[in-house]
């Protein structure tokens, strides 16, 4: 646990979303906040419009990782990051495309590895710091159409988990947090049908809140929280059953006209 005001705050994926949600909440709460994004013309008006700090940052390159966190670092240690960055294909598993499922991966687990690793050093020498891996109800509740990004948040609930485990007595605390489906561009065109949704504002202030308690994994909604093991324990027909009746018949289904704007985005090298 650390005290925000004051503080400085790495976000990753920071321009859009629960990323720019986030860093807003926290510079009300007093942080100093530096945003990295991929899109740094998007990044730099954010910034401009919430008063943070914007960066180039591609996630899944080391170096660009380490030159976000060193440019936030002139100004002193690393209080917080929060490995917000994330991408979702839609669709059949078979009949996707592999580089960017391979893709997915690499920005939605490899990343948050990559972040961790680089600010923890710091951190475990100073005796404090905080750590936020925004994964997604996906980690806790397979969903058929996004095979590859349940997998990459299921990995980010594994690791938090036995990282939390390695830093227990340190000082350095991690909190996962799982959200139902947030209104962003990562859910655009998607049939949410039967499912809870959230706006961005109601994530940003659970990884906010997660400074003062601590607590290692949060739900938002928190009601959730029971699904993943209710899921483990529903005999397997019944499951299918319920997945299609709240999932609709086709599987990893979304509107190609709302999504385009957001899939030409994330599909850019």
């Amino acid at each position: 646990m650390i005290e925000v005001r004051g503080a400085r705050v790495c976000i990753t994926g920071g321009a859009r979303g629960i990323g720019r949600a986030t860093a807003e909440e926290l510079i009300d709460r007093g942080a100093r906040v530096w945003i990295g994004d991929r899109d740094l013309p998007a990044a730099e008006q954010t910034a401009a419009e919430i008063g943070a700090i914007a960066h180039v940052l591609d996630v899944t390159d080391e170096n660009s990782f380490r030159t976000f966190l060193a440019a936030a670092e002139e100004d002193g240690p690393i209080d917080m990051l929060v490995n917000n960055a994330g991408v979702q294909f839609m669709g059949g598993f078979a009949d996707q495309d592999l580089a960017a499922m391979q893709r997915e991966l690499a920005v939605n687990l490899g990343a948050v590895l990559t972040g961790a690793h680089l600010v923890l050093p710091g951190m475990r020498l100073r005796r404090r710091g905080h750590i936020v891996n925004v994964a997604s109800m996906a980690g806790k509740i397979t969903t058929p159409g996004i095979a590859t990004y349940c997998a990459s948040k299921f990995g980010v609930v594994a690791f938090s988990r036995a990282l939390r485990a390695e830093l227990a007595g340190s000082g350095v605390t991690v909190t996962t947090v799982l959200p139902a489906a947030t209104h962003t561009d990562l859910t655009s065109g998607v049939r949410l049908r039967l499912q809870p949704t959230l706006t961005p504002q109601q994530v940003a202030t659970a990884i906010a809140d997660s400074t003062r308690h601590g607590r290692g994994e949060v739900t938002v909604p928190r009601w959730l929280a029971p699904m993943g093991l209710i899921e483990e324990l529903t005999p397997t027909p019944v499951l299918w059953w319920l997945k299609r009746f709240v999932g609709g018949t086709e599987y990893g289904g979304y509107d190609p006209v709302q999504r385009k704007d957001y899939l030409d985005r994330i599909r850019q090298r």
